[in-house]
């Protein structure tokens, strides 16, 4: 069971969406996409909150209105987090989690911890947290089946991709050819004329006549 709400702030709307508890977080952990972006409430158990951003945009793309959108979900869903005021929420991408051997079902850590951003919630936003939660849906997708449809778009399009970049190379190569024979043609003995007499002329006007 996925939870699936939209950040109006911003248009068009974000998709923003949690796991239910730890075993739906396991799932997203695992099938999340390239453009998701990972929150949680640092050093406190709290949902894994994801903003999923356009193909091809990154986390500095994230307005700070969605930022804010993110953080209070994740503070509102979490029972200590909630309870306190001035917390810290991290936020890092999806291809950034890492999970390593003996970790429990949900935990997660980082490849690299300087790729993890700070985010301070002073207090709890009810306004925010209310606008959210009415356009809640819950939903069970195949979160499976979902990344791989996305991987075969992903490879479709890489595909097309490099028979573009073929297309332009062999291109630039036929032009290339092509200007390099213009060059060969026009110094080519064969083709080429000259004005010069083999034999000296007899009668001057007949040789100035060549040149009128």
């Amino acid at each position: 069971m996925v939870l699936y709400f939209q950040s109006k702030v911003v248009d068009p709307p974000v998709t923003i969406y949690m796991g239910k508890d730890k075993f739906e977080n396991e799932d997203l952990i695992k099938y999340g996409f390239p453009e998701d972006i990972w929150f949680h409430v640092d050093k406190l158990s709290s949902a894994h909150v994801y903003v999923r951003l356009q193909p091809g945009q990154t986390w500095d793309d994230i307005p700070e209105p969605v930022i804010e959108d993110c953080a209070q979900l994740v503070k509102a869903n979490s029972i200590e987090g909630n309870k306190r005021n001035g917390i810290t929420v991290i936020y890092t991408p999806w291809d950034n989690l890492k999970k390593t051997p003996g970790m429990e079902t949900g935990q997660v850590t980082f490849f690299n911890h300087k790729k993890v951003r700070r985010v301070h919630v002073e207090r709890r936003i009810n306004e925010i947290v209310n606008r959210l939660n009415k356009t809640k849906e819950v939903r069970m997708p195949d979160l499976m089946q979902e990344k791989i449809q996305r991987e075969k778009i992903d490879r479709k399009q890489a595909r097309e991709l490099e028979n573009v970049e073929r297309e332009e190379i062999q291109r630039k190569a036929a032009e290339k050819r092509r200007v390099e024979q213009e060059m060969n043609d026009m110094f080519d003995e064969s083709r080429m004329h000259s004005n010069w007499r083999e034999h000296e002329v007899e009668d001057i006007n007949a040789a100035e006549e060549d040149f009128m």
